[in-house]
């Protein structure tokens, strides 16, 4: 398969590197610096860099902010294990350079929203307006499953684990699109080029640390999430995609997700919004933040 074609980003992208806390950080910055400001923040192997498609579609003004997490995308970490609590921590230190006195308008996207809930609960004072995509909390765990975690863990240590190598970027936009066959194949091979890089030998690695992939022995309690949700103080949406089957396979029931929040369901949408309906995605965004100005 050869793509003819790559995606033109309409708005121009910046990128500003900061050290926090030890890891090399990469930002994506889009918009005058007057502007009111927008953080996002991505999911679990993606990159700040891809929420481009969105910044495209944006009918106002905005000053867009956009990390890449530790050990994903251009954002680098000599790490042997990533904690959750880390990416707060993280995230409240990049808060303080971009915004150290005003509460902000906070978006994530799947682990990226999980984070962005948690820290709105966390630090209220902090986060104005919360929108929420396809970030529901996971299924609640099982105390008796914390010994055979923590061995999980401890056996992992000495494995080395890797993501997938691909011949070409054409291979990897296609299983991008595989996944999210509503985006446009400009669009995938364009997030093909943000997700990874090319290696001396020719193969397509993707910027992702593989560790990423180690088990984790903490176990998940939402109990302690649902704590943290309840102590927002922001206006909060949750938005979702029809097709999506993601809050079903990982997170079970979203009900308990912020009960008195506005929720917008996008049509043609699976998980990856941003990719599939950055118009719809934009305006759902825009039409519930400029209000909250």
């Amino acid at each position: 398969m050869t793509i003819s074609t790559i995606y033109e980003p309409i708005v121009p992208r910046g990128e500003r590197s900061f050290s926090l806390r030890g890891v090399d950080y990469v930002v994506s910055e889009w918009g005058e610096a007057d502007a009111p400001l927008v953080v996002y923040l991505h999911g679990w192997a993606d990159a700040g860099s891809t929420f481009q498609f969105v910044v495209d579609q944006l009918a106002g003004s905005w000053r867009v902010v956009a990390p890449d997490w530790r050990g994903f995308g251009r954002s680098k970490c000599d790490c042997r294990s990533y904690w959750f609590p880390d990416y707060l921590a993280d995230l409240h230190a990049l808060l303080e350079i971009y915004s150290p006195e005003q509460p902000l308008q906070l978006i994530g996207h799947s682990m990226g929203a999980n984070v962005a809930s948690l820290y709105a609960g966390v630090m209220p004072e902090r986060v104005r307006t919360l929108v929420n995509v396809e970030g529901f909390g996971l299924i609640d765990s099982n105390p008796a499953d914390a010994p055979r975690h923590y061995r999980e863990w401890l056996q992992g240590e000495a494995r080395d684990p890797d993501f997938s190598r691909y011949p070409d970027f054409d291979a990897l936009a296609y299983r991008i699109r595989k996944r999210s066959p509503g985006m446009s194949a400009a669009a995938a091979a364009f997030v093909a080029r943000e997700w990874a890089t090319q290696e001396p030998d020719g193969q397509i690695r993707l910027r992702a640390d593989p560790r990423h992939k180690l088990p984790n022995p903490v176990l998940y309690r939402r109990g302690e999430a649902q704590a943290c949700w309840s102590a927002t103080t922001a206006d909060v949406m949750l938005i979702s995609g029809a097709r999506s089957s993601f809050a079903d396979r990982y997170a079970g029931s979203s009900d308990d997700v912020y009960p008195e929040a506005a929720r917008r369901v996008i049509p043609d949408a699976g998980h990856m919004l941003h990719f599939e309906t950055p118009a719809a995605l934009a305006a759902t965004i825009e039409g519930f933040c400029r209000p909250t100005l």
